[in-house]
């Protein structure tokens, strides 16, 4: 059996400041040398690079539609024996969403902090966070944390505004220099935060000083479920672009190929690299191909590299911002088009709001893959959809899944842990 400490951060709706607490509090207890593994409830990618520089660890996906409650029993099982501590950074408000981040804290009893922004507020910080702790009273409640408190007069309101029964975990100032930046998807990328190591240690000295600064109560998780997948990619050398432009990597997916026996060597487009040597199936995750249009368009020899293995009959996954850039066009939200690689045709065009969000699966030979949608481009294709995605709780169309020659893409971003025999089938080139 395998008992850690484990707090769940949550809050009541995004924008609160969850992620600056979760990483601020992993990078405390990293400092005191302590191991700490942590978790991103739902599908996201941003998010978990910046908690993955704060705790120096792979940060994963807890979700219990997408990874499922078995998986997430064992990921976090396997993550009990080897850590000190295991912080899980919950999704948009406390209740959202169907399962919600109350509804994955309670099947794991983890406690939970709720995050509550009090900018512009007093009294009402009282309401809301027994609203939260009340809500549905079998969620196991930790306490409350108070962020971008004006002054130590606000906060002693906020505390005293308080019912007696909630735990007052101490409050954060409201200052810049721990906040971390935001655009259109979410939070800036770890790597692109100049300054970020030097917010992720103001945070953590901020939450050295609160209650925060003591171990969580242990959770039981249980003991990890042996496991052993069949090597279905035996021998085979799959690239993978990873860059500022192609960014959106579940570390699932990856440490799935490799457990069943591929081989694994990664690329920059951006920085023209060419495609490694013996290379048998490459794989273009999502990102931010708009942001690096011009630069894309200009590096040749990537370019060649993939045009040349799709010219092979080489198989290509492609998700998201990996299609757009396989497309004949791509045009920015300042009308801008900018000429891609022109293996599949048609045109992107970015919309200033997002076109379409949410959880999907793709049903294949091999059963359903789980995944999830989140762009803020249309695609305009003579291609006919190949399969279609449905989504988990609406009759509403999801995301086309396009195959041309070796080459499939679609919008979804795909869990691949969730069917390893359809993700093996897609790095063969298979039927799926």
């Amino acid at each position: 059996m395998s008992a850690c400490p484990a707090l769940f951060i949550s809050a009541p709706a995004s924008g609160q400041g969850k992620t600056t607490i979760t990483a601020g509090l992993a990078r405390y207890h990293r400092r005191l040398g302590r191991r700490v593994r942590v978790f991103k409830t739902g599908p996201d990618f941003l998010d978990p690079m910046i908690l993955a520089r704060a705790s120096g660890a792979p940060v994963l996906s807890l979700d219990l539609w997408m990874v499922g409650e078995t998986d997430c029993r064992t990921l976090l099982a396997q993550a009990a024996a080897e850590a000190d501590l295991i912080l899980i950074e919950g999704v948009m408000g406390l209740f959202d969403g169907t399962p919600s981040s109350a509804d994955l804290a309670t099947v794991f009893g983890v406690p939970v902090l709720a995050v509550i922004s009090a900018k512009a507020m007093a009294q009402t910080f009282g309401a809301i966070a027994f609203g939260l702790a009340q809500f549905r009273p079998q969620v196991p409640f930790y306490g409350v944390l108070a962020n971008r408190v004006g002054s130590a007069r606000h906060a002693q309101m906020l505390e005293d505004a308080l019912p007696s029964a909630l735990r007052w975990c101490g409050h954060i100032a409201a200052v810049d220099e721990i906040a971390l930046p935001d655009r259109h998807l979410g939070l800036h990328q770890a790597a692109e935060i100049a300054d970020l190591d030097a917010r992720l240690d103001r945070a953590a000295d901020t939450l050295a000083h609160t209650a925060l600064a003591e171990l969580p109560p242990p959770v039981e998780f249980g003991a990890p479920a042996p496991g052993v997948l069949p090597r279905l990619l035996e021998g085979k050398h799959i690239a993978i672009a990873r860059d500022a432009a192609f960014s959106f990597i579940y570390p699932a997916n990856v440490a799935l190929l490799e457990s069943m026996g591929a081989q694994i060597r990664y690329f920059s487009p951006l920085a023209d690299d060419a495609l490694p040597e013996q290379t048998d199936a490459l794989y273009l995750p999502g990102g931010y191909p708009e942001l690096h249009a011009a630069a894309l368009a200009g590096n040749t020899r990537s370019a060649a590299g993939i045009r040349a293995h799709a010219a092979a009959g080489k198989p290509v996954v492609a998700e998201c911002g990996g299609m757009l850039y396989l497309l004949d066009e791509l045009t920015d939200t300042q009308g801008v088009s900018t000429p891609m690689l022109g293996l599949l045709p048609g045109h992107a065009t970015m919309q200033t709001r997002f076109t379409a969000l949410g959880m999907q699966q793709i049903d294949s030979l091999h059963g359903p893959m789980t995944g999830h949608t989140f762009h803020y481009s249309k695609l305009n294709t003579s291609l006919k959809p190949w399969r279609s995605a449905t989504r988990p709780q609406s009759d509403a169309p999801g995301e086309a899944v396009y195959r041309s020659g070796s080459i499939v893409a679609s919008y979804m971003h795909a869990y691949w842990p969730s069917n390893p025999a359809f993700t093996a089938a897609l790095f063969h080139g298979e039927a799926f």
